[in-house]
């Protein structure tokens, strides 16, 4: 069956997500999210497209940018090939590590654009990784706080009024946008996941050493559509103790 046409934003602005190939981590430490950050600032810089925000969730990225001299399809392509070259040699791995194909959604107006700007930042916080907006490291959040990094911020703030900001990424909102049908991961799902990454039962991960269990609870929690409170369900562990992690 042939692939549907992607949605033409008149604006050029879209939302963008990439994801691992079979749910693949593709960041799994600071030196990953800090490369593929440096990758995105050197394509800028020859594709001519600015980038409103940005957020590395393990095995997914989400981007709302707007295009320049280059489409997205070539802008990705330029991404992937670059960083997915990096990632193979330091990794010692070869072959995909995006899906074949990056979902996008035209971003037609003011309101939607500041509606996806805070999903996008609060995508960490809705899925039990982070406490709030701020204290996540791998979002465009603080590059708007601290006016640096690889954003260009000027217009967002403009639209939300550079007072108002914060208040209004904190804001508790059931936004849905681009891949909200696919966040949802089966008890079942996970399990398999935990158990396949574990070597042991999910209900026994409560029982290995601290550091262990800890660790097996952070990798997992990098999952799209994990939150604390199911990941507390299958394996026993408190939430309260999951969301220190």
């Amino acid at each position: 069956m042939p692939r549907s046409a992607r949605a033409k934003s008149s604006t050029g602005i879209y939302h963008v997500m990439l994801r691992g190939i079979n749910r693949q981590v593709i960041f799994t430490d600071s030196e990953d999210n800090e490369k593929f950050l440096q990758t995105i600032a050197d394509c800028k810089s020859i594709s001519g497209f600015e980038v409103y925000a940005y957020c590395l969730m393990g095995n997914h990225v989400h981007l709302l940018l707007k295009e320049g001299a280059e489409g997205l399809e070539r802008i990705f392509r330029r991404v992937g090939s670059r960083y997915v070259y990096w990632y193979n040699l330091k990794h010692d791995r070869c072959g995909h590590l995006f899906q074949d194909r990056f979902k996008s959604e035209a971003v037609e107006n003011d309101a939607y654009f500041v509606t996806v700007l805070r999903y996008i930042h609060q995508n960490p916080v809705k899925a039990g990784i982070s406490k709030s907006v701020s204290e996540y490291k791998w979002s465009s959040n603080n590059d708007y706080i601290h006016k640096k990094g690889i954003v260009d911020y000027g217009f967002a703030l403009e639209i939300i009024g550079e007072s108002q900001y914060k208040s209004f990424m904190s804001e508790e909102r059931n936004d849905k946008c681009l891949d909200e049908s696919e966040k949802r991961l089966r008890d079942s799902d996970l399990i398999k996941i935990l158990e396949e990454m574990a070597g042991i039962k999910a209900a026994n991960i409560q029982y290995e050493p601290l550091d262990r269990r800890n660790q097996i609870l952070r990798d997992v929690l990098k999952t799209e559509g994990v939150s604390s409170r199911q990941l507390s369900r299958v394996t026993g562990v408190s939430a309260n103790i999951i969301w220190k992690l």
